[in-house]
């Protein structure tokens, strides 16, 4: 056993593979999973599924991590998606594998976006490409409908050839360029800032952000980011599913985390809540506090469903990777009704039933990232909005779908940790919300607050979240939503590949301690890829 500087303790016998010897009475696992996400969720369904024996300890009262579903109104029925909303990279070969029962719908409409100070906007109808062209027109960028469909004839090409390849060993840079087959869309998507891309194949400032914004969700960039982490951001969001759409758990988030516990716990693994780990050692020692008691276990290898800065933490080596930042805000609403368009052509149910940008323009991207460098909240503060019930009202009761209630998560970019601090975070919180307001308020008909449902004591039903909100609730360091910078999901042609950990992305320092979340390669969103690939690389050791 090690002391929290990372020290062993004399007496503490270890076997001939270096794994402490359990003193009498502590418990011994295969596998112990810190943290019950719907990663660590994954992992041990399969782990158990092997015959392993495995615990699994959230800190929370409840599993499920950032994918769960909250009655966070008093009083009012209705299961909100807190933190996450939407499925697209989590493998069919996944929910096949572990028999989870999620039912996942798909969106008729890809998204809506106002052109600021005027009627009209841009609506993209994946079920009606001649209404998309006309809307392309309607805000003068006939030219770009053309360049739309090519532009993302190609981001599908790349989706069904990286897609596949997620749920297996990590091919290098050089094998996977090979297998597109395509080095000009190589270059265009990988090598190439996606900003920069965007601005040679479209010529409408309103279009170009549309695009722009899948590189910058939960990534603070700027739009043209020679770093290429915006990059890396939008092919994750292209290519889910091998199709890149994103689609509707029915239910909630919570369907998703509830299936795959279901999963762990009839394949015989032991998930523990309320159990927060306080430390864990290179060789396979956890000590928890469940209640007010201190427990110890033995594993011989410890999964990290936590974020690899947290991880540091618990292993006693602070300092020894950046922390992470994150860079969105969360708003979730209830209204009486959808909001009335300041297009009176277009039905509401179209323009929010897909992703509703508001304020994304290419420029306004750029000038938000410059305030929020500055230190400032960005005016006007670029959003995007869903309404999971207009796909799924099962999330409502039956009184709240008869009186047509609706939902709107909104999700802010541009605003990063660094605005946020202990000492302002409720004033930059209140300044958060009412910025979300104007932003839609000033391309909807009508104000967004007269349409808010009050709860049981008499408030709006409005709740909104800080990046450092995020790390309060959920233990994301800096808010960060990827658990840290989001990595390619191939490996660099001189990276190590020895170990099944280095095969699978999973590696640490400690060869018995594996990544199992999204800070893993590979790792982000609500896809269980954490998970599986650490289970595999387990397996594979064996």
């Amino acid at each position: 056993m090690r002391d929290r500087r990372g020290e062993r303790h004399p007496h503490q016998p270890h076997d001939g593979n270096g794994l402490i010897i359990p003193a009498p009475g502590t418990a011994r696992y295969d596998v112990a999973i810190v943290g019950g996400g719907h990663n660590g969720l994954t992992a041990a369904a399969y782990l158990a599924l092997a015959g392993k024996s495995v615990i699994v300890l959230e800190r929370l009262g409840e599993v499920g991590g950032a994918a769960v579903s909250t009655q966070a109104f008093p009083g009012v029925d209705a299961r909100l998606s807190r933190y996450s909303y939407l499925v697209s990279l989590l493998p069919r070969r996944i929910i096949d594998e572990l028999k989870l029962d999620i039912r996942l719908a798909r969106r008729r409409y890809s998204s809506y976006t106002p052109l600021p100070g005027t009627d009209t906007g841009l609506l993209v109808d994946t079920g009606d490409p001649a209404a998309t062209t006309a809307s392309f027109a309607a805000i003068g960028a006939s030219a770009d409908a053309g360049h739309w469909r090519t532009f993302y004839d190609g981001t599908a090409r790349l989706a069904r050839t990286l897609f596949p390849t997620v749920t297996e060993p990590l091919m290098t840079r050089a094998e996977t360029r090979r297998m597109l087959g395509d080095d000009a869309l190589w270059t265009e998507l990988i090598d190439d800032p996606i900003g920069a891309t965007v601005e040679r194949r479209f010529a409408d400032d309103l279009v170009r952000g549309v695009v722009l914004t899948d590189g910058l969700i939960g990534t603070f960039a700027p739009a043209v980011d020679e770093s290429l982490a915006a990059n890396r951001c939008f092919l994750y969001h292209v290519i889910g599913g091998g199709t890149g759409d994103w689609d509707v758990p029915i239910g909630g988030m919570g369907s998703v985390s509830g299936a795959l516990r279901r999963a762990a716990h009839d394949a015989g693994a032991e998930v523990r809540t309320a159990a927060e780990v306080t430390a864990i050692t290179p060789d396979g020692e956890v000590t928890y506090r469940h209640g007010d008691i201190e427990h110890t276990l033995a594993s011989t290898t410890v999964l990290a469903n936590v974020a690899p800065f947290e991880l540091a933490r618990l292993l006693g080596e602070e300092g020894s990777i950046p922390r992470p930042e994150g860079a969105q805000g969360k708003v979730n609403l209830l209204l009486k009704r959808l909001p009335r368009l300041r297009d009176a052509r277009l039905n509401p149910v179209a323009a929010f039933g897909g992703t509703f940008h508001a304020n994304e323009g290419f420029g306004q991207l750029g000038s938000a990232y410059d305030s929020a460098i500055a230190g400032r909240l960005p005016e006007p503060l670029p959003v995007e909005i869903y309404c999971h019930s207009l796909t799924d009202p099962s999330i409502l009761s039956p009184e709240l779908r008869a009186s047509g209630t609706q939902t709107l998560t909104v999700f802010a970019l541009q605003t990063p940790g660094r605005l946020a601090s202990e000492a302002t975070n409720d004033t930059l919180r209140d300044q958060l919300q009412a910025a979300v307001l104007r932003s839609l308020d000033g391309v909807l008909a009508e104000p967004l607050a007269d349409l808010l449902l009050t709860d049981a004591d008499g408030r709006p039903c409005i709740e909104t979240k800080t990046t450092l909100d995020l790390e309060h609730a959920l233990h994301m360091p800096g808010g960060n939503i990827f658990h840290g910078p989001l990595s390619w999901p191939f490996a660099e042609d001189d990276a190590p590949r020895a170990t099944p950990a280095e095969r699978w992305g999973v590696a640490t320092a400690h060869p018995h301690i594996l990544l199992a979340g999204a800070g893993a390669q590979r790792g982000g969103a609500v896809s269980g890829l954490g998970g599986h690939n650490a289970a595999m690389a387990v397996l594979e050791s064996d």
